[in-house]
């Protein structure tokens, strides 16, 4: 079915950024009559095919919500369990992701997980910098309220501390907003995909995402294959993107 939906896709327009909220890992367990950490194990699978498959779609930035601010709220063996299947999944992957030229970044701020996961992040970051192939951006411990906080605060310090000239009028451009972003070696969002049946975006990339197509599936996250990514892709290319002109 694959190579059926492969051949229905043109060659433009790809989505250069392409963000995922991948929900639904514990309700696929719950039906399966597992413990919900295999659910996020399945789903770290997951995650590693659609790299693979956005690798053959030459989709050049993708930012995944691994782990958002809100997340905290969950059980704390789960959570416990969460950062050890995303360092699982570096220790694994890595090697594979460095060879396809994949680049790590991260938003979020990192210093409140696990000192593991810590130490595994910047070690991936720094090994894969110089990679170009795609840049694949783990949202942890991430809320688009906190980012949008951050940057403002982070602009207003550089201000304070004179890194702009102060007796001069200063604009405050979009262009220099975004500098302060975690995102900002990042392109605007093109396609935003959600599984598991919800239709909202939680917080997520919420600055990024203002001209966003946006796609919405029943599937729950360890169900989506290659197929189902692929009938997105075909969806996007049938959408019109007016940026509020005619």
């Amino acid at each position: 079915m694959s190579e059926n939906l492969f051949k229905k896709i043109q060659s433009s327009p790809i989505p250069r950024h392409l963000a995922v909220i991948m929900d639904g890992n514990g309700r696929w367990a719950k039906k399966k009559g597992l413990p919900r950490l295999e659910g996020h194990r399945k789903g770290a699978e997951i995650v590693q095919n659609l790299l693979d498959t956005s690798l053959k779609l030459k989709i050049k930035y993708i930012s995944l919500y691994a782990f958002s601010t809100e997340n905290w709220k969950r059980p704390k063996l789960e959570i416990k369990g969460l950062f050890e299947i995303l360092n699982d999944f570096i220790a694994l992957r890595l090697s594979e992701m460095h060879e396809k030229g994949v680049r790590i970044l991260i938003s979020g701020d990192i210093s409140k997980l696990p000192q593991k996961s810590q130490n595994l992040l910047k070690d991936a970051i720094s090994l894969t910098r110089k990679n170009k192939k795609i840049t694949v951006n783990f949202c942890l411990n991430y809320g688009g309220r906190a980012e949008i906080h951050r940057a403002a605060e982070n602009l207003l310090k550089a201000f304070l501390e004179e890194k702009f000239n102060q007796n001069k009028k200063i604009k405050i451009t979009e262009k220099i907003f975004q500098k302060y972003l975690y995102t900002a070696q990042l392109p605007d969002i093109d396609l935003m995909i959600r599984t598991a049946g919800e239709k909202r975006i939680s917080n997520f990339l919420l600055y990024q995402s203002a001209y966003a197509e946006f796609y919405f599936t029943e599937k729950t996250w360890p169900e989506f294959n290659e197929s189902e990514f692929l009938k997105s892709i075909i969806d996007f290319q049938h959408r019109v993107r007016k940026y509020g002109g005619l």
